[in-house]
């Protein structure tokens, strides 16, 4: 990534950021860490742990938003970056992550770490971000937990398998800590609004549909394939199977079938970028029926562009109803942020808004303890995990 594309230069952080109050200390603050944190009264101190690339981890998106002050119940005080800070320091993307990380330091004063032992005790209410690699998740709630955290947001699906975050869940409650997920799609308005119109016409069916922007190519999907080696429904579609879980009673225990489109969907064997092989769906659609009788779809695709939607069919069959992710409302706020960071992964424009909702819902909880409405459990993130475990082998099969 060039340098202009990063925070360093003067329209990135006169136009990308609202700086902190002036009153605050940032140039000493950041490497004493006696002095009183950032946090404010009624702010949590947030701990992100797993920052990424600039312009396409999660993490820097996360950490965006909060220097920002986009989630007034959220002060990002640190930032943990093993990889980048530690064995990929040296690599092109170190580098750019160092000067990021060099202008993060000079204008907020944010701390960062190779290690969540690097910290010191917390000096106001602490939320754990956990936004790094799946595999990492584990040990990483673990040493949240001893660095004082009293609530870990958890990005999804928060763990490769379902034995290792039912352990994480028994791990956080028994430590007293609240471990709650970021599925942002929970409190999405395009949910929401589809949700609403099926409730009020008889006979109406679901399919939520999700798509990402990359290249249909074997070089592209590879890459894909190989960095989200935990597979479609335990990364791109997880978002959807927790919709399933949270709204339509759909649990391993009470699927009573699963159906594939074959005509829409593709599953293939590629090389990623070490040569190895992967296999994954590249897109998928299928419909699931509970015991209990609810049916509904859902449909993801690797190169389907950049938008999400809620698609509802009346008893023929006939598409009565669509609502997208950006709406009308929402799109001139993506091109506002696709003009600020043109560098970035489109997917983060299209879900700022719900990025933000989650965070400060999560943030406030820490601080208060009022609920957070609308964010999903790590209960409700086993499920969705055991869901995706139960069906990626069913749908394997019956596209061979």
């Amino acid at each position: 990534l060039a340098s202009s594309t990063m925070l360093r230069s003067a329209a990135a952080f006169g136009s990308a950021f609202v700086p902190r109050s002036a009153v605050r200390t940032l140039s000493t603050r950041a490497f004493r860490p006696s002095m009183v944190m950032f946090a404010e009264k009624g702010q949590a101190e947030v701990i992100l742990v797993g920052c990424g690339a600039p312009n396409r981890g999660m993490g820097w998106y996360h950490a965006i938003q909060m220097l920002e002050e986009k989630c007034p119940s959220a002060s990002l005080d640190y930032i943990v970056e093993p990889w980048f800070l530690g064995a990929g320091s040296d690599s092109d993307a170190g580098k750019d992550f160092a000067e990021w990380q060099a202008d993060a330091e000079k204008e907020f004063g944010v701390k960062f770490a190779s290690s969540l032992d690097d910290l010191p005790p917390p000096e106001a209410p602490r939320l754990a971000l956990i936004s790094g690699r799946t595999a990492d998740n584990p040990r990483l709630l673990t040493e949240s937990i001893a660095r004082g955290s009293k609530c870990i947001y958890l990005e999804k699906p928060g763990a490769p398998t379902v034995a290792e975050l039912e352990s994480m869940m028994n791990e956080a409650e028994a430590a007293g800590v609240e471990v709650l997920m970021g599925y942002n799609k929970n409190v999405c308005k395009y949910v929401r609004k589809t949700r609403e119109f099926a409730a009020a016409n008889a006979g109406s069916h679901v399919t939520f549909v999700s798509n990402n922007a990359y290249e249909n190519t074997p070089e592209s999907l590879g890459e894909c394939f190989e960095r989200n080696a935990e597979g479609m429904l335990k990364n791109m579609a997880i978002h959807e199977l927790a919709l399933l879980v949270s709204f339509y009673d759909v649990s391993v225990d009470n699927i009573e079938s699963v159906t594939a489109d074959k005509e829409f969907s593709s599953m293939q064997t590629l090389p990623g970028p070490s040569g190895k092989d992967y296999t994954d769906f590249d897109k998928i659609k299928f419909t699931i029926k509970t015991k209990n009788g609810n049916e509904v779809s859902v449909q993801a695709d690797r190169c389907g562009g950049t938008d999400s939607f809620g698609m509802v069919t009346d008893s023929t069959g006939k598409e009565v109803f669509r609502y997208y992710m950006p709406d009308e409302e929402d799109k001139a706020h993506v091109e506002a942020l696709q003009k600020q960071y043109p560098e970035a992964m489109p997917y983060f424009f299209t879900q700022d808004p719900d990025y933000i909702t989650v965070k400060e819902r999560v943030a406030k909880h820490t601080v208060d303890g009022a609920p957070a409405e609308g964010v999903a459990t790590i209960g409700i993130a086993v499920e969705t995990l055991k869901v995706a475990e139960y069906l990626t082998p069913i749908l394997q099969e019956q596209l061979k």
